[in-house]
């Protein structure tokens, strides 16, 4: 791994990560612009930007956008968190610099022409509606929702009907001028690549970038709540949520450890109990999510509504289990899967680039995998239990299900119950 960073005199970073047995570079460059920047009146441009983006520029039209990459052989492609968004591409290293003066081209020179702004929001409406028809899908924004009630971290990404089809084109110009300042923004790279050759095409190419720097989020305060929506499935979705650490919390591996321990994989307690041992529904699994401020972490699973019942004080006792007996031989599990999946994350020039951008927005440094395998190693059962005693002991509660909730046995239970039954 040989990572270098270059700040240029306008404030954007370039951070490269060599990797010269490739013969393909993943480039992209990344924005401290999210869903949760949004105010209110705004909810969803930031996740029209992304679309907009490859929709025609002062040089290039939407077609020769796709042919000049396609030409290479090489793809674009673009999305958006609640935290940030990234437009990247991968292509042979020798067409590194056509990549880059696409990506200049379209963050400094679209043109949002009111007919392709017309046609992209119906698309969006159409992927609104989409989302809306995939309940598991659903049951996460709702969960966000129900943690983060009336705050830009609790509101979904896409944006709503009302206000996609609000937005014209003065609306993207103004957010983007607003938001997409050179200080917040990341050019990354992995693969093979000459780090230096790299900064002076940036230095070329990004020169009409805003200088000044952008304000932060809101900050968000998980609260916890509940939405039920009774639907007509043939599954009822459930998610379930208690405030987690944020990126630099020290309990922020610990917790991810924790997650793999209960709910990570086929060992997990959650799959061999649940799953495997009573049959209880197909897909059940536990999650952290991380962000600058706060935090989540929850357990997911869709069973047949007869089960509801019977489910709940399963998840309830093995998530309170844990807290007792976690054991070093499931921990070791858990960390060796961490460390799997960030081993083989290496191996990808796409991965790589996606993760030296993101730390170096989340930490202002990217963290050499030494270190990182050392914060992994670090957690042990004790710190496990510890773990599950601080999630638990008096924290807020947040739910979401959608589906057939009236079951066998009374069904999903009430929220104090739930909340009840989770709390030590």
């Amino acid at each position: 791994m040989s990572v270098e960073v270059t700040r240029l005199e306008n404030g954007l970073t370039v951070v490269t990560d060599s990797m010269p047995h490739l013969q393909t570079t993943s480039v992209g460059v990344w924005v401290n612009t999210g869903a949760r920047h949004e105010r209110a009146r705004e909810h969803g441009v930031s996740h029209m930007l992304e679309h907009m983006a490859f929709k025609g520029t002062e040089r290039r039209s939407a077609l020769a956008i796709a042919e000049e990459i396609e030409t290479v052989g090489g793809h674009l492609n673009a999305h958006t968190t609640h935290e940030a968004t990234a437009y990247y591409a991968r292509v042979l290293r020798e067409d590194l610099p056509l990549a880059v003066d696409i990506l200049a081209d379209i963050l400094q020179n679209s043109v949002f022409d009111p007919e392709e702004v017309e046609r992209e929001r119906g698309v969006i409406i159409s992927e609104i509606g989409q989302a809306h028809d995939t309940p598991d899908d659903v049951v996460f924004d709702d969960l966000l929702e129900a943690a983060f009630p009336g705050q830009p971290l609790g509101r979904s990404i896409l944006g709503t009907v009302d206000t996609v089809s609000g937005f014209g084109r003065d609306d993207l110009h103004g957010y983007m001028g607003e938001r997409y300042s050179a200080p917040g923004m990341v050019l990354a790279a992995a693969g093979g690549l000459d780090h230096q050759a790299l900064v002076r095409l940036a230095q070329e190419r990004f020169t009409k970038l805003p200088g000044q720097r952008n304000n932060g989020a809101p900050k968000a305060l998980f609260q916890g709540g509940e939405i039920r929506k009774e639907r007509d499935l043939e599954q009822t979705h459930l998610a379930l949520a208690f405030e987690g650490p944020t990126y630099a919390d020290p309990d922020y591996y610990t917790a991810q450890v924790f997650s793999g321990v209960l709910g990570g994989g086929m060992s997990s307690r959650l799959f061999q109990e649940v799953r495997e041992k009573r049959g209880l529904c197909y897909s059940v699994f536990a999650f952290s999510w991380s962000f600058a401020d706060t935090g989540v972490f929850g357990l997911y699973a869709g069973t047949a509504p007869e089960h509801v019942a019977e489910l709940i004080p399963v998840l309830s006792g093995e998530l309170g289990r844990i807290g007792e007996d976690a054991n070093e031989a499931e921990v070791a599990r858990a960390r060796a899967q961490i460390k799997a999946g960030l081993m083989m994350g290496l191996e990808s020039s796409s991965s790589r680039a996606e993760q030296i951008a993101r730390q170096y927005m989340i930490h202002g440094r990217v963290l050499p995998i030494d270190e990182l395998i050392e914060k992994v190693e670090a957690v042990d059962a004790a710190a496990v239990r510890r773990y599950a005693d601080r999630l638990l002991r008096g924290k807020a509660f947040a739910l979401s299900a959608i589906g057939p909730l009236k079951g066998a046995g009374g069904g999903l239970e009430s929220y104090d119950r739930l909340a009840a039954r989770f709390a030590i």
